[in-house]
């Protein structure tokens, strides 16, 4: 009818900005925390695998955290349920600065997990409501749109690490232990500033939430609670998330690190600025994806290719420190991306297969080649990524209503562990073997998600 038709056009006017900004403020907290590992690696003289507990320690509140939350909202909504998260990632963030001034290990493992909790109440809140707030068919083209600005996000945590706390150290690789220790200190006097200005900003998000009035989605009707796991491809699929989020986590979580030692030795401040360009891979996917998974029209394709190509090249010079050459070498790998995105002709299942394919042989390749080769092919798997989370969330959801997409939204969610699982698994292979041998793991991962693109999402109860 005309006044559904009303309803679900004012939904997107009010619900769509508002959750782009919820999207935003949870990828530069999951970002800035993956990529804190480094810094605190330096600060408590840390193994690979102990600087990677702390990736561990806020992923694992999505287990823990994700059902519990999927019942609440049913019981609070979507907003309240929203407004709890901001405020936990804000009473979160103030824990960091105890823990620097300290400086305390497990202190910062706890204002991690504070923190991720109050993330996992946005993702699992996020997700269902961008999805369930239009048509259905358009659903994959919204996600990856929001998916996007969450990605704008990612680009940025980084580089703010390389400017606020790497920037002008330098620690050669012979320092001596009294070199190392002073080096910890003053990176650990430059992580407070940061979660300061986090915590204003979740709170203040938080406040202005309060009074705007949103529209509201049905979480009671159609479908029986808890009764997901009866769907073969809700289970495959958070299974497929659990291989995505573990990979694109891992391959960044060890990034810095890998780009620091071996062939490139790189410093700390240039490899955190690629790590950046790594994320701003994922961002120009997503740009590209909200468009081939809608129904763009080809004149309007010829306007905004060139301009996301544009984003690419500025915002990839601009992180690398006007790098020009970096700029363009990565506005040619988006390119291709683009072309592999047209290839999978806008169909969710048919282009995650093909991309999750891209991925895995990237991640081979970063493994058994050295210097620029690797450097890059390490850095494109971000644009592979790209389409990956929304894709599969969408899939593993399809066909699913009311406070069955709230259950099946929880239990996808609560596989985002696998961001804990991966780069611990990752860390230790690189202590024991190296680095550039850590990253056959990823590969094998994407390999699964090709197998749930082309065969696992299809498969459905019989009778």
């Amino acid at each position: 009818t005309n006044k559904h038709y009303m309803e679900k056009n004012n939904n997107l006017r009010v619900g769509m900005p508002v959750f782009s900004s919820i999207f935003f403020i949870m990828g530069f907290a999951t970002t800035f925390i993956i990529q804190l590992s480094a810094p605190l690696k330096a600060v408590f003289s840390l193994s690979e695998f102990q600087a990677q507990l702390l990736t561990s320690a806020f992923f694992v509140a999505y287990p823990i955290m994700a059902f519990p939350i999927s019942m609440l909202v049913n019981r609070i909504g979507y907003k309240c349920t929203v407004i709890n998260g901001l405020i936990l990632m804000g009473l979160g963030s103030m824990v960091f600065v105890p823990a620097a001034k300290l400086p305390s290990y497990p202190l910062f493992l706890l204002a991690t997990f504070i923190l991720a909790v109050g993330v996992v109440f946005l993702h699992v809140t996020a997700n269902p409501y961008v999805a369930g707030m239009g048509e259905e068919k358009s659903a994959s083209s919204r996600l990856n749109l929001t998916q996007a600005l969450n990605s704008i996000a990612t680009m940025i945590a980084p580089w703010v690490i390389a400017m606020l706390i790497f920037k002008g150290l330098v620690l050669a690789h012979e320092a001596s232990e009294a070199e190392r220790l002073a080096y910890g200190l003053e990176v650990a006097s430059r992580i407070p500033a940061s979660f300061i200005a986090l915590a204003a900003l979740v709170f203040f998000a938080a406040i202005s939430l309060f009074f705007i009035k949103l529209p509201e989605l049905a979480t009671e009707q159609g479908g029986k609670k808890g009764n997901v796991l009866k769907y073969p491809h809700v289970l495959l699929g958070a299974l497929a998330i659990f291989c995505y989020v573990g990979s694109e986590v891992g391959n960044a979580a060890l990034m810095t690190n890998y780009l620091r030692t071996g062939s490139l030795g790189l410093s700390a401040e240039t490899a955190a600025s690629y790590v950046a360009v790594y994320w701003g891979g994922a961002m120009i996917g997503r740009f590209f994806g909200s468009m081939m998974f809608s129904d763009t029209p080809v004149k309007k394709l010829l306007v905004y290719v060139p301009l996301i190509l544009l984003l690419a090249f500025v915002s990839a010079t601009f992180v690398t420190g006007y790098n020009w050459k970096m700029g363009a070498i990565f506005t040619l790998t988006s390119a291709l991306n683009f072309a592999f995105m047209v290839i999978g002709k806008g169909q969710p299942s048919r282009s995650l297969a093909i991309f999750a394919l891209a991925a895995a042989m990237l991640g081979l390749l970063t493994t058994f080649t050295t210097g620029n080769i690797a450097l890059w092919t390490v850095v494109s798997i971000g644009l592979f990524n790209s389409i990956m989370f929304p894709n599969i969330f969408a899939l593993a959801v399809k066909d699913l209503k009311g406070s069955e997409l709230a259950s099946a939204s929880g239990f996808v969610n609560s596989f985002v562990v696998g961001g804990a699982v991966v780069p611990a698994i990752m860390g230790s292979i690189a202590d024991i073997y190296g680095y550039t041998f850590a990253y056959i793991v990823p590969a094998i991962c994407y390999l699964y998600i090709m197998f749930y693109a082309i065969k696992g999402s299809k498969i459905r109860l019989k009778g």
